[in-house]
């Protein structure tokens, strides 16, 4: 096989901040499409009457399609460039929008999430590989701030505003899907014009062969995030799936915005807090964030008892902060030991984690809503993320993350005009 060298001096047709931007705003139009769905389901389930567990599944789909795509090209990027990645990433993003729009059945809706989550799995290791590099050689830390925040920002903007449009725009079942279309061209048009980050190498085809492993150089350290990483995933897909109901039924309104509402609390908070806290070391944000996700998702175990929703919504920003900040934390510490060249399948494999626990957990509670009340699921799902929240601020204090030779060495290349990317 040739290999291919890409011409990292090329002017390209956007500067290197320009693209940054751009690919950021590609991120979060995934992320916002992620949530979309969630005010929804409620509707949805009331036209095609389906159960609370065949919810669930419709959610998980989402969940399963992401892994497929994380596991399959996860690692496609680092050998035929991230731009290529993306592009086609954001092709089969835009089938699924069709597909939404077209859906009149519980099957399609199925396919729209299963395709997808394939589409955002495909996506995502490439686009948080990009902002890493094309912040990188300017020495800034932006892009594991980018890569953090675009996710809760993305996610929180999805979710009030789909809750908005189905409640008081016209189409209700369709409008938010043409809107990420229309977002998902300008990405597109960006990430074209945007230049390469990596050079070409063999093995495109080798990499396409499902394959979890984290790079040596970065084990320890993925050990030690694992805990707070399983905590906030799990506490996002409660949040998505059965978060809007549930503030609905505490709140006693069929208003959605009261569901878009919550998801938004915690969201974009989190988004705010990784903005905030962007100079902290990766030890230091995933302390107190964990500190943060234990003492929010504790104080919406006692909204949920008491029933109270003005509780409820604080205790989704208290944990929103400590969702941002934990997961600016896992990237940055990720990031920073990973080498160059295997940057992207170390975050993919992050991820994948991070939606294993995004949907395992809530398929367990949609099946548990078929013997137990949604309010004792809701419970035992709370107490069991305060449980790992604990676990996650212990194994906080045993990190030291400290950037590898290899990421040493790749910064100090004449390409690398900057520092090296690493906390202060």
């Amino acid at each position: 096989m040739i290999s291919v060298r890409v011409n990292r001096h090329r002017p390209a047709a956007l500067p290197d901040m320009a693209a940054f931007w751009g690919v950021g705003f590609t991120l979060g139009v995934f992320m916002f499409a992620a949530s979309a769905p969630a005010p929804l389901y409620r509707v949805y389930a009331a036209r095609w009457h389906f159960s609370a567990l065949t919810l669930t599944a419709v959610f998980a789909l989402y969940a399963v399609g992401l892994l497929i795509g994380l596991l399959v090209t996860g690692r496609l990027s680092d050998h035929l460039g991230r731009r290529p990645v993306i592009l086609a990433s954001i092709i089969v993003e835009i089938l699924a929008m069709i597909c939404f729009i077209l859906a009149n059945s519980t099957a399609l809706l199925c396919v729209a999430r299963s395709v997808q989550g394939v589409a955002t799995g495909c996506a995502l290791g490439a686009l948080s590989a990009a902002l890493a590099e094309l912040s990188e050689s300017k020495g800034s830390l932006l892009g594991t701030v980018v890569v953090s925040s675009a996710p809760p920002f993305g996610l929180a903007l999805g979710g009030l505003g789909s809750a908005a449009l189905v409640q008081y725009g016209p189409v209700p079942l369709r409008l938010v899907y043409w809107l990420i279309i229309a977002g998902l061209v300008v990405g597109a048009a960006v990430v074209a014009t945007t230049r390469e980050t990596v050079e070409r190498r063999p093995g495109a085809l080798a990499s396409l062969k499902p394959v979890i492993g984290i790079p040596p150089e970065a084990r320890s350290t993925f050990v030690a995030i694992l805990p707070s990483l399983i905590a906030l995933w799990a506490l996002i897909g409660f949040y998505l799936s059965l978060g809007p109901g549930l503030a609905a039924s505490i709140e006693g309104s069929p208003n959605l915005l009261w569901g878009g509402f919550a998801v938004f609390c915690m969201c974009f908070c989190g988004g705010t807090a990784v903005v905030l806290g962007r100079q902290a070391a990766a030890p230091r944000a995933m302390f107190i964030g964990c500190l943060a996700l234990f003492a929010g998702v504790g104080l919406t175990f006692i909204a949920i008892v008491a029933g109270n929703i003005a509780l409820f919504l604080t205790g989704s920003a208290i944990a929103g902060v400590g969702f941002g900040l934990a997961f600016l934390g896992n990237v940055r510490a990720v990031v920073q030991v990973a080498p160059p060249a295997q940057r992207a399948g170390a975050l993919a494999v992050l991820y994948i984690v991070s939606y294993l626990m995004f949907s395992v957990p809530i398929v367990i509670a949609g099946i548990a809503e078929a013997h137990i009340s949604a309010h004792d699921v809701a419970l035992i799902f709370s107490g069991s993320v305060t449980l790992l929240a604990a676990v996650g601020i212990a194994a906080s204090l045993t990190q030291r993350t400290r950037p590898t030779p290899a990421v040493q060495a790749a910064s100090t290349r004449p390409e690398h005009s900057g520092a090296p990317t690493k906390a202060p």
